[in-house]
């Protein structure tokens, strides 16, 4: 009598795949919201320290041309307490030249000091220094020192009308104001006086 012979690889429970119970699905992943948060984060705090940098090289910018400026505008004027130093030099050759030509036969002393003078004032023009213009000029208080008003009848009012002592400028600054006279407008009392005068003498004319 043959027996059945047992399948060695047979195993309990186990039966055709259709058989077997279905495992279960694995559930997908949720988002990782924590991520996206920290990513977005991250690029904001890149954002704000790129504003930063470009505010800073801005800042950097505006600063070093300041320096520059500054440090031009300090050799321009760097020896501008010496040249004005030498501006009474200047004066007293001019006087002196001035009063040598009311002295007869002093001809070779006026030209010898007229000489210096115009060396000196070369020199000066090589640093930036340049006279104010003052007479026939309207009066200006950043470069002219009213030392004295008159009436006058030929010049309007507001008008430098004599010059005592030379401005002078040091490129586009002043380095010493000019002392001048100005002339005073006419008062209205002047004006009608001088009507009256004027109709007096038109009505004298007419009766001769």
């Amino acid at each position: 009598m043959e027996r059945n012979k047992e399948n060695p690889n047979a195993s309990d429970g186990l039966g055709p795949p259709s058989d077997r119970e279905p495992l279960p699905e694995q559930e997908k992943a949720p988002p990782d919201e924590d991520g996206e948060e920290a990513l977005a984060a991250k690029t904001e705090e890149v954002k704000a320290l790129q504003d930063k940098y470009l505010r800073l090289a801005a800042e950097f910018e505006n600063f070093k041309r300041l320096s520059q400026r500054d440090q031009r505008e300090y050799i321009r004027f760097a020896n501008e307490s010496l040249l004005k130093e030498l501006l009474p030099i200047v004066d007293n050759l001019e006087r002196a030249i001035k009063s040598a030509k009311e002295t007869p036969g002093s001809d070779g002393l006026i030209q010898g000091v007229e000489l210096i003078l115009k060396q000196l004032l070369e020199t000066l023009q090589k640093f930036g220094v340049r006279p104010v213009k003052s007479v026939g000029e309207v009066f200006d208080p950043s470069r002219h020192q009213a030392v004295a008003h008159v009436q006058s009848k030929g010049a309007p009012g507001n008008i430098v009308v004599e010059e005592y002592q030379k401005g002078y400028l040091l490129h586009d600054r002043i380095l010493r104001a000019a002392m001048v006279a100005v002339a005073d407008a006419p008062k209205p009392a002047d004006r009608q006086g001088g009507k009256a005068a004027r109709g007096a003498e038109q009505r004298a004319d007419d009766t001769d």
